[in-house]
């Protein structure tokens, strides 16, 4: 089967990621000849989603990510002029470090079996872990690279610990305390049927919760679509407008976020946003209630009062807020689940902006200001494709690229070398930054976002619909230290299978992804795996399943900070460790504005009436600014290209 490609196009774009696909889209619509390539064999680079086991092949790719072998390359130094020169591109990527695994759900028992919230302190029970190892890194210790997860065995039937009884469950004791006494049950079984005898009863039911169990998580995989970067869309952010304006919505489907929690005091507890929800809030007092009311109706305009904040321009927003005379618990409120800003690092105008951008984009679509895609954040990148596809792009993954050709006289990339050896010429290329060679990124400083992904048994705040999506604020212990960003995820958003959530942990990196977030994994959520569990930990959720890592932050560096860059390679940026996509989507319109100054970015989509084939006798007289005309293709093989394409967006 031949795999070789067209050899002249107008842009190369290599990468997936969410601003390449952006780009990629933009010009393919406006009328380049696009060919979109990524090493990788799933979409989006490192704003993709994962099904359970394909984040687990995820993880081994990175444990056995390797240099490319020489039989698989074709040569490319033979392929390079005289007066031309070679950039290598980087053949591993290396933006996920300090990866770590936990399995705390047991193994082996069966997954419809209803508890009572005691019987988790039974670790024969609960408790059996598997042991994942994390996978190796040269900025690891030793002992990093280990485990710590306690194991436990469940006894298997017929043991001396069964009293010889073929049954699952033998006897297992449980109690309640409920109003002042103890309801006590236990399970006998006579072999064949078991029986729940009560010896003295209470007339509440004690709570249960179904036991998820790690073969579950597997066998429901598909449900699962992980994202490797936690992100919200704003409800009138920029990437909402370019989704309405390109008509790139079409694609994808969106739910709205329910619920915004703070952590006060040990506590979770759900943050009044709107007027309603303000006034209806039972943890506020009246005069609470009216002093947040105000405080954000200045906020909504503040730039008419400059006279109410010019004097503390050059203070933090925390201590701006303590002038205001709000309450210590509406400060909170304010700072950490509406600005959504930290103390130390947070101008007053900054706070005030971000305060108006969250006012601004309430009740648009639902009570909150943020939207959600069903299927996760990696189906954003993936509908910008799908529109590159539309219009003429073609599409390629698993497809790898040893080096930019540049001319030596003009200083300019003319081409690019493949991994089958093919040379591929265009006028422009525009390159994900984690391809670019340790030479070309020898100047860089790169920041990092330590990232956790959980799932767990249940939501952080029990209310009566288990159909939540919560975004949750938990701020720094110590000064200085960055905010937790916590996104719970719930079944209806097809990210996770029923009865569990998915759990995303972001914050910018001081240390390993699992050094910085562990404490607060701990404060929300109890591992399944504890021992003895009072009282108050009874309440939280059980923490099933986890995984740490680090991902690089490259959206601070500046195009002048690379080596040797030719002036038409442009370089695209990974995810920031901004809630939003803002970043994603103003160095898309920057850089095409910077490619083709004189075509609008992503313009709306042609009426189907204003689309003509190349030859058609019913072509107007006059084109309109949205009329299209499609050139007939010649050969098979464009038609071939394009499908296959269409093939590749499908899977």
């Amino acid at each position: 089967m031949d795999n070789r490609l067209p050899t002249e196009f107008d842009v190369v774009v290599i990468g997936t990621g969410l601003p390449e696909s952006i780009l990629a889209a933009a010009c393919s619509r406006s009328g380049q000849r696009v060919l979109h390539l990524d090493s990788r064999s799933y979409y989006g680079g490192n704003w993709a989603s994962f099904s359970f086991s394909g984040l687990l092949s995820w993880l081994k790719e990175y444990q056995q990510n390797s240099d490319i072998g020489e039989e698989s390359t074709a040569a490319w130094q033979d392929m390079i002029h005289e007066t031309e020169e070679g950039i290598t591109l980087r053949k591993k990527d290396e933006t996920i470090q300090h990866t770590e695994v936990f399995c705390y759900a047991s193994q082996d028992m069966d997954g419809n079996i209803e508890e009572t919230d005691d019987l988790q302190k039974n670790p024969s029970w609960v408790a059996s872990s598997t042991l994942i190892k994390p996978l190796d890194s040269a900025c690891l210790s030793e002992e990093m690279h280990s485990l710590y997860v306690s194991s436990y065995e469940v006894p298997a039937k017929g043991t001396p610990e069964n009293n010889g009884e073929v049954t699952d469950i033998a006897e297992t004791l449980v109690k309640e305390e409920n109003c002042g006494y103890k309801t006590y049950k236990h399970r006998v079984s006579d072999g064949a049927k078991d029986e729940i005898k009560p010896i003295l009863e209470d007339n509440s039911d004690p709570p249960k919760r179904n036991r998820i169990t790690y073969s579950q998580i597997v066998e429901e995989g598909r449900r699962f679509n992980i994202d490797l970067v936690s992100k919200l869309l704003y409800s009138q952010g920029l990437l909402i407008d370019l989704l309405i304006k390109s008509n790139v919505s079409r694609y994808a489907e969106f739910k709205n976020v329910t619920r915004i929690l703070a952590f006060r005091e040990g506590k979770v507890e759900q943050v009044p946003c709107s007027r309603a929800d303000v006034f209806n809030s039972k943890e506020l007092t009246m005069v609470e209630k009216r002093m947040l009311m105000k405080f954000l109706t200045f906020c909504l305009d503040y730039e008419q009062h400059p006279d109410e904040y010019q004097a503390f321009t050059q203070c933090s927003f925390s201590e701006y807020l303590k002038t205001k005379k709000l309450t210590p618990s509406l400060q909170h409120f304010v700072l950490h689940s509406i600005a959504m800003m930290s103390e130390s690092s947070c101008t007053t105008i900054e706070g005030l902006k971000a305060t108006k951008n969250f006012l601004q984009c309430l009740g648009k679509f639902g009570n909150t200001p943020f939207l959600f895609p069903l299927y996760g954040q990696g189906e954003i990148p993936q509908c910008f494709c799908r529109m590159c596809a539309v219009f003429g792009g073609i599409y390629c993954l698993r497809h790898k690229v040893q080096c930019l050709v540049v001319d030596k006289e003009s200083g300019r990339c003319k081409a690019i070398i493949d991994h089958l050896g093919q040379r591929i010429n265009a006028k422009y290329f525009i390159v994900e930054d984690s391809y670019l060679s340790e030479e070309t990124c020898s100047n860089v400083q790169y920041e990092q976002i330590s990232r956790a992904v959980l799932i767990t048994d249940q939501s952080i705040l029990k209310t009566d619909s288990d159909q939540q999506i919560s975004i949750l604020i938990v701020p720094p212990v110590e000064p200085g230290a960055c905010a937790v960003r916590v996104t719970e995820l719930c079944s209806s958003t097809m990210t996770c299978m029923k009865d569990t959530c998915l759990v995303h942990l972001t914050c910018s990196s001081s240390k390993t992804a699992r050094e910085d977030l562990e404490s607060v994994v701990k404060k929300l959520f109890t591992p399944y795996a504890e021992t003895e569990i009072d009282k108050e930990e009874l309440a939280k959720p059980r923490l099933l399943w986890a995984l740490y890592f680090n991902m690089r932050d490259s959206s601070g560096v500046s195009r002048s900070s690379y080596n040797g860059l030719p002036s038409n390679v442009y370089v695209c940026t990974g995810p920031d460790c901004g809630l939003g996509n803002e970043h994603a989507v103003k160095q898309a319109e920057t850089l095409f504005k910077e490619i083709f100054p004189s075509e609008e970015f992503c313009p709306p989509p042609p009426n189907p009436e204003d689309v003509f084939f190349d030859g058609d006798d019913k072509q107007p007289e006059s084109l309109g600014a949205n009329t299209i005309i499609i050139a007939q293709l010649e050969s098979s093989e464009g038609s071939k290209n394009l499908e296959s394409s269409e093939k590749h967006l499908q899977n």
